[in-house]
């Protein structure tokens, strides 16, 4: 019976050394592991106050602004919900 555990132990050390032998190999890992950038936070250098009747849009072309980019600036803003006194970027970098 011991006998038997042994060879079993035998096995597996040796199907884990070839899995091993073929990882090193391959220069590659075995299981796939993605390196993810950090997103990156917006700075804002200008701030604008909305006044009555202000639009997203509005604001953007006023500043020279494409709707993405000024998206980009703002990424918590609800242009659909703008008030009056809200502050939006103006000038920044995404």
């Amino acid at each position: 019976m011991a006998f038997l555990n042994n060879n079993k132990a035998a096995l597996l050390v040796l199907v884990l050394s070839i899995f091993l032998i073929i990882t090193i190999a391959e220069s590659r890992p075995v299981f796939h592991v993605v390196a993810t950038k950090a997103k990156a936070v917006p700075a804002c250098d200008t701030v604008l106050g909305v006044t009555k009747g202000d639009t997203c849009f509005d604001i953007a072309k006023s500043f020279e602004l494409t709707t993405p980019e000024f998206d980009a600036i703002n990424p918590n803003i609800n242009c659909a919900a703008l008030f009056v006194g809200q502050w939006v970027c103006v000038a920044g970098t995404a």
